[in-house]
């Protein structure tokens, strides 16, 4: 695997296991727990889900999907996601436009994330860094890094960003290697919104997804949370 694909299929497991905490909470009414030690015991499950699932391991579209809709998407703060992506455009935007680009957004982080998942592999320890928030936080920045076989390889950096809701710990942005997820989509639709305002950016968002799902999704997704592109 070379390094360029590495990365994007790193940056979406590791977004997806992230998203994968808030899961969790209303099951377990957990929402006392640590956002850190969420992040560490839900990453591991959605890890091992990930390698033991011949279904997924396969690139099975159905199961794959099934499990980012049931597991990850729902739980995610995706108006606030989106909200970072679209910039300062997203306070022109009707509410219309916002519903259309929170469900467009939404279904391209989908085949993003179903595309990253059946390439998770085992042998990759996460290893968590001190969580630098006060007891009372409602909004924190868990950081960790990811250790490659290769000894002489610099761990990947990755840091979550969390918002407590009455829902419990919900996450919303991600930043792999120095790079924030909503900063590297904010200038490719910045792109789109110059060229055709936000409603070209609703178009372009929706032929993305179309194409996406036309030709099956996650198996053939190219690109990773972090090198975005949504123009035809």
């Amino acid at each position: 695997m070379n390094m360029k694909k590495y990365y994007s299929w790193m940056a979406g497991m590791l977004f997806l296991a992230a998203m994968a905490v808030s899961a969790q909470l209303s099951a377990q009414d957990a929402t006392q727990e640590p956002p850190d030690v969420l992040v560490k015991r839900v990453s591991q499950e959605i890890i091992d889900l990930a390698t033991s699932d011949k279904d997924i391991q396969a690139g099975n579209r159905k199961r794959i999907l099934e499990v980012v809709n049931q597991k990850i998407l729902p739980h995610a703060d995706f108006q606030r996601a989106t909200a970072l992506a679209v910039g300062r455009h997203w306070r022109t935007a009707t509410p219309e436009q916002k519903t259309r680009l929170i469900k467009e957004f939404r279904d391209l982080l989908m085949y993003t994330y179903a595309g990253a998942m059946s390439q998770i592999k085992k042998g990759y320890p996460l290893e968590f860094l001190p969580l630098r928030a006060e007891p009372d936080a409602t909004d924190v920045e868990v950081r960790f890094q990811v250790r490659r076989r290769e000894r002489s390889a610099e761990p990947i950096r990755v840091s979550y960003r969390m918002a407590k809701t009455p829902e419990g710990w919900k996450i919303y942005d991600v930043n792999v290697l120095g790079v924030w997820m909503s900063e590297a989509y904010r200038n490719t639709f910045s792109s789109e919104i110059a060229r055709g305002g936000i409603d070209g950016l609703i178009q372009a968002l929706e032929q993305k997804n179309r194409q996406l799902a036309a030709i099956g999704g996650p198996a053939v997704v190219k690109e990773g949370p972090l090198v975005p592109s949504v123009g035809s």
